[in-house]
């Protein structure tokens, strides 16, 4: 019986899938959402999800490519992003200055199905380059538990979100990021002294620890002149 009700969600998405992919809604050349947000989607396990995306490479709907993978550039020089942005524009010899906006406990219910959570910590960071430009706005949310509901009194450890979340067991293990171009709206536009309608670039990451408990979601406002976002794909020789 179990292996029935399986059968049948990996059934329902395959043919969801097929049915955007033939209608159009997935064009030929466009990157599924992860396998994260899929599962979500669909109610499923990421087991069954793997299953039905096998099957759809299987009929010759999808295709993978070895080796693909995605970096983030800033005045030409990569970022490893998986200590935080403030280490790895460090880390790049940038002269960055960082400034906490905002560090508050904020309720949002409407990020309850996804997180299982509406208590947040948010914290707003924006950083300037040497002459005073503003080149980022970040807008972070973590969870309110596990000690970090205090972190509005206490602060940030050496001024990073990364090194703060570890030292409350909080280490990164898997996520995604999509990263698109977006006018920048009033209020994001007076923080960073631009117009407004300034198109930026947008990447949000959501991050999730080894335990599967999520963990971060950085929402960050990059400016084109200075990032750039370089992907890499094939097998390399």
């Amino acid at each position: 019986m179990i292996r029935h009700v399986r059968f049948d969600k990996k059934k329902k998405v395959v043919d969801e899938l097929i049915r955007r992919i033939e209608s159009g809604l997935l064009e030929d050349g466009l990157l599924l959402p992860g396998e994260h947000q899929l599962a979500e989607e669909f109610s499923v396990s990421r087991g069954t999800l793997r299953e039905a995306l096998a099957e759809l490479k299987r009929r010759n709907y999808i295709a993978t490519q070895s080796g693909v993978g995605s970096i983030v550039t800033y005045d030409g020089i990569p970022l490893d992003q998986r200590a935080g942005w403030a280490q790895a524009l460090a880390d790049s010899g940038a002269l960055i200055n960082t400034e906490v906006l905002r560090l508050e406990a904020v309720v949002r219910a409407d990020l309850f199905s996804r997180y299982g959570t509406e208590q947040f910590i948010a914290l707003d960071r924006r950083r300037r380059n040497t002459d005073g430009t503003a080149v980022s706005l970040e807008h972070s949310l973590i969870p309110a538990s596990g000690g970090l509901e205090g972190l509005p009194r206490v602060g940030l450890i050496d001024n990073s979100l990364t090194i703060t979340l570890a030292a409350y067991g909080y280490v990164g293990d898997r996520g995604d990021q999509w990263i698109g171009a977006e006018p920048l709206s009033a209020e994001d536009a007076e923080l960073l002294g631009r117009p407004l309608g300034t198109v930026f670039l947008k990447a949000l990451r959501t991050t999730y620890d080894k335990h599967g408990r999520f963990m971060e979601q950085v929402e960050s406002l990059l400016d084109p002149l200075h990032f750039r976002l370089h992907l890499a794909f094939g097998n390399p020789t």
